[in-house]
């Protein structure tokens, strides 16, 4: 299910420590406005930490009543969730 009137914020090839800054702020600029669509198409290496991070601002935007979903999850990412046994925790924030 597509989220309308959302804010796109598109995750960097790279998702490490140094990066993680950056994308905390942008998302919760984003939450702050409204519902977010995160394009995870551009992933080829994402840290543990970074995971974690997305699973927060889920939260967040859940708590704040707004959307929140991940698209277009790269093979890369995909992987990582599946590693580290974080399945259930990213199913209903992936739209297919």
């Amino acid at each position: 299910m597509a989220i309308s009137n959302s804010i796109s914020v598109a995750l960097p090839p790279i998702i490490d420590l140094d990066a993680l800054d950056t994308i905390r702020d942008r998302l919760i600029d984003a939450i702050g406005l409204g519902a977010v669509v995160v394009d995870a198409s551009a992933v080829e290496r994402v840290s543990t930490n970074a995971l974690f991070l997305l699973v927060s601002a889920a939260e967040t935007a859940q708590v704040q009543q707004t959307g929140f979903a991940i698209q277009n999850v790269s093979a890369a990412m995909s992987v990582a969730i599946e590693r580290l046994g974080l399945n259930a925790r990213f199913s209903g924030m992936i739209e297919q």
